[in-house]
């Protein structure tokens, strides 16, 4: 053998596999690892890192009452136009698992708070974006991550500091003084950046009228599923208003009924409007005539019972989850009763709560204690194609602190993506004054709060001890972008107008200066009363560094049992 032979390299044996041929001789198969090379943990962590940020950076231009739309484009050609976070996020196509946490992030606020979801994104993707830094100079992740908790410990405590609370004051809404109350300029705020910002004093007025409506006050307690926000495209946006019932898009069973009641009581029946029939393993045989006539003359007499018992029982409408046929249809109009029929189980339900009536399943059942009552029901017509909906009003307007009614906004627009945002915006609203409600507990925005939580870190950073001081300025640093955005997205210089605001609030010794997106000459967020609840607030910064730290742990990603590099 000669010296180069013996000089050969052994080849690399960790990744062989021991197999046998078809007669049973044993062999090596070594994998090709020519084309395969694993990325170390923190390349990983750096492409995840990357991902995120690209998803925050497309949702920062949408930030503040200069913020702008994104046009979102379905599978199916769908257009919709919006500048709501949570909105954006569900409707992008994102492949990348670590980008699609941050959708769940939005998603969460949106869910808890109704409120502040693209801030929550932005700030996730600077401090990821601050984390990276740290990492490249050699810091470990969890290092950083730790830093990342402590600081947000501290925000915590600075932002019951620099809180205000507001008046709750139900009377100002029942003496007509409704614009004049902090709930109300709270939900103006609040609209500030959204498409109905034209019409923002109508929409804070039904985002505050809806709430305090439904609003149980001996608890402090807000139940959404009493608040309806139904769209209908056609008219503009200054036609929605307030109804105090429910709206459903049906219509009376016949063209002749009277279509305009007032002291409504409603019988309101899930069971089917007709005759009982045999059941499904059984007929009925009719051999001549007079067995026919038998028949019908019981059927006639079923509906005349029928009749006779919402009748009785003194209702003079009946709202039926089925549907009945032209017999009993004439039957209900030669005996004045107006009927609705084919309505759907959600919208049955809702009217039942509204008018405090009982879903009656069988006639025999119905009483008078189980019908409904409405001081008014008419329909309605809209537009050219004369589509019609049926109102269902209460129109007692003072709020009873004991009684819980049931409202419903009707959102109207020239097409359907201007109903849609309006709707969502109108959302984000009642969200507010819902938070406000359970919470009256206030900061101040424009940038104001993330500013002065900022020196506050910054100031503790010197404090720190070791690698936690280089997180906590990381911390401060991630916070200014949402000055900066705000300051960028008006048009102005965000390095030059963030120095402006940290230097005034140091000198002021004033939390409330904040950036003056629209141009009042102006920074003092508290003289404008641009407000954010306190509870969205602090959700929103323990979130968004909750996600951080979970995806500064993560250093691959593993689907179907293979590693995805």
């Amino acid at each position: 053998m000669s010296h180069q032979q013996m000089s050969m390299p052994m080849p690399d044996l960790s990744n062989a596999i021991m197999a046998q041929d078809e007669m049973g001789r044993p062999l090596i198969i070594v994998r090709d690892q020519s084309n395969k090379t694993k990325s170390s943990g923190l390349d990983a962590l750096k492409s995840h890192i990357q991902a995120a940020r690209q998803v925050s950076d497309i949702l920062k231009t949408s930030l503040g009452p200069r913020g702008l739309d994104k046009i979102l484009i379905s599978p199916d050609g769908e257009i919709n136009i919006t500048n709501d976070g949570a909105t954006i996020l569900s409707e992008m196509q994102i492949e990348n698992q670590i980008a699609k946490l941050l959708v769940e992030l939005s998603k969460s606020q949106d869910d808890e708070i109704g409120d502040g979801t693209t801030g929550v994104v932005i700030l996730a993707g600077a401090l990821l974006d601050q984390a990276l830094k740290l990492i490249e100079m050699g810091i470990h992740p969890i290092k950083v991550a730790n830093g990342y908790e402590k600081a947000s410990q501290i925000i915590s405590s600075h932002l019951d500091s620099i809180s205000d609370e507001i008046n709750i004051d139900k009377l100002n809404i029942e003496n007509n003084l409704l614009e004049s109350s902090d709930l109300f300029k709270a939900a103006k705020t609040s609209l500030g950046s959204k498409i109905v910002n034209k019409n923002h004093n109508q929409f804070a007025k039904l985002a505050v009228e809806s709430v305090l409506k439904i609003t149980d006050f001996n608890r402090n307690d807000v139940d959404f599923e009493l608040i309806k926000l139904q769209g209908k495209v056609g008219g503009s946006i200054s036609d929605s208003k307030l109804i105090n019932g429910v709206c459903i898009e049906k219509d009376f069973s016949h063209p002749q009924m009277n279509k305009n009641l007032n002291n409504v009581k409603i019988a309101i029946l899930s069971c089917p409007f007709e005759p009982p029939k045999p059941k499904t393993k059984h007929k009925l045989e009719i051999s001549n005539v007079d067995e026919f006539k038998n028949l019908q003359k019981f059927e006639s007499n079923k509906f005349i019972q029928m009749i006779e018992s919402i009748k009785n029982v003194g209702a003079n409408l009946v709202i039926c989850q089925w549907g009945f046929d032209d017999e009993a249809n004439s039957l209900l109009l030669s005996n004045n009763l107006p009927a609705v029929r084919w309505v759907g189980g959600s919208d049955i339900e809702s009217i039942a709560i509204a008018t405090k009536g009982s879903i009656v399943s069988r006639f025999e059942d119905l009483t008078p204690e189980k019908l409904g009552y409405a001081d008014k029901v008419y329909e309605v017509e809209f537009g050219t194609t004369r589509d019609k909906m049926i109102i269902i009003e209460n129109n007692n307007t003072k709020i009873d602190t004991n009684k819980v009614n049931t409202v419903t906004n009707l959102i109207r627009g020239s097409n359907k993506m201007i109903v849609d945002e309006s709707i969502r915006s109108l959302h984000d609203s009642i969200c507010v004054v819902r938070n406000l409600i359970k919470n009256n507990k206030i900061v101040y925005g424009g940038g104001s709060v993330e500013t002065s939580c900022s020196l506050k870190i910054m100031q503790e950073a010197d404090k720190q001890k070791g690698i936690d001081q280089y997180a906590f300025r990381a911390f401060s640093q991630a916070l200014d972008v949402i000055p900066m955005s705000l300051a960028e997205n008006s048009g102005y210089n965000p390095i030059v107008e963030l120095t402006k605001l940290k230097a005034a609030q140091v000198a002021n010794n004033n939390p409330h200066l904040g950036i003056d997106c629209l141009g009042n000459n102006n920074n003092n967020m508290k003289d404008l009363f641009v407000i954010e609840t306190f509870i969205g607030k602090k959700q929103q910064l323990l979130l968004a560094t909750q996600l951080t730290r979970m995806i500064l742990k993560i250093n691959n990603v593993i689907i179907s049992g293979k590693d995805q590099y």
